[in-house]
């Protein structure tokens, strides 16, 4: 079964979240609910390259669609029991608290307000990114600093759209915001000349120009103006739900640090290893207490692969978006960088 749906929808926002103390309905029954329905209802972004790209078929893939599978293979054996829903960023916190979604995979900031004030539980960090700006590669523009007057096109609803204000704010400089929901009309409008610049985190700007019709007259500016972890997202008041998509992650992040690939995964469940053998349900109890199979990241890896193999397929140095993870934060943390997983003990 491979359930693969587009469901762009506008939700409409107005149900204000009940003011009381009271555990949510909700609370420490979606991984039973996900398991009933037969499916997991993984909410992803507007079509973007590298991150979750729709194919004519149907059928979604990318990093943060990975995950979306990765966290079905946990549950079912099978990573392709997932409806993914594609909502605007305007909407996308208010499909998740009203239970459309199980979760959200769609390269989404963690921030303070949206931890605390939302109803929402950041789970980790899969990704880290920071605001940059895109510009024609004739406009003469070498600098963010010359952008001082500027059109900028900026998706509304983001923490990009706050953070450009603050920007321009810090260093004395004016600008005209061009904004809307859909970023696929707000490239348009920039690819037409409607704004002098378009911004976003920099992984976004790659991403998009990279489907360009001519990606080489875009420049990214050198600056990075803030800090974008980003990362998959649940309700507050199922921490059950949240540990089994955390611990996914963590594992795919283990996996790599340890030499486990999709390739040998097989292999490695007889590797004398302990920390190997934790990871892969051969000793200990870990998928049991996250309530899903002893050997769930064995389904995992044979799905996804570790992170490294997941970051190289869709976004990594051989391919069109060319992001290089040697030398940034998406580097692990024994080469340099700051991805980074407790151990599976």
């Amino acid at each position: 079964m491979n359930i693969n749906k587009l469901t762009i929808k506008s939700v409409a926002i107005g149900a204000s979240a009940a003011a009381c103390l009271a555990t949510p309905s909700f609370a420490q029954e979606t991984l039973a609910a996900v398991q009933e329905r037969g499916n997991l209802n993984c909410q992803v972004g507007l079509p973007t390259p590298g991150f979750y790209a729709l194919a004519e078929d149907g059928t979604w893939s990318g990093m943060d669609v990975d995950l979306c599978r990765a966290v079905s293979a946990a549950i079912f054996g099978d990573p392709d029991l997932v409806e993914y829903q594609s909502v605007t960023s305007a909407v996308r916190f208010t499909a998740l608290a009203n239970s459309e979604s199980d979760m959200l995979s769609r390269t989404t900031t963690w921030t303070a307000v949206r931890d605390t004030q939302l109803g929402l539980d950041f789970t980790t960090v899969n990704f880290y990114d920071g605001q940059g700006f895109l510009v024609p590669a004739d406009s003469g523009i070498e600098s963010a600093l010359d952008l001082d007057g500027a059109t900028i096109c900026v998706l509304t609803g983001t923490t990009t759209e706050l953070n450009l204000a603050d920007y321009f704010r810090a260093n004395g400089m004016s600008f005209t915001p061009v904004t809307n929901e859909n970023v696929n009309v707000l490239v348009e409008t920039y690819l037409g000349g409607g704004c002098d610049a378009y911004t976003n985190d920099k992984s976004g700007l790659a991403a998009r120009r990279s489907a360009f019709p001519d990606p080489s007259s875009h420049v990214l500016l050198p600056e990075t103006v803030s800090k974008e972890p980003l990362g998959p997202v649940v309700r507050q008041g199922d921490d059950a739900w949240a540990n089994l998509v955390r611990w996914v992650v963590f594992g795919i992040i283990n996996a790599e640090e340890l030499g486990v690939t999709s390739a040998n995964v097989d292999e490695m469940m007889a590797s004398a290893d302990p920390n190997i053998a934790r990871l892969l349900g051969s000793e200990g109890a870990i998928g049991e207490g996250l309530g899903v199979s002893p050997t769930f990241m064995v389904d995992v890896i044979k799905a996804v692969g570790n992170y490294g193999e997941i970051y190289e397929k869709y976004v990594g140095a051989e391919t069109a978006i060319g992001i290089p993870r040697e030398g940034t934060l998406n580097a692990l943390w024994t080469e340099g960088g700051i991805i980074y997983a407790p151990p599976f003990r």
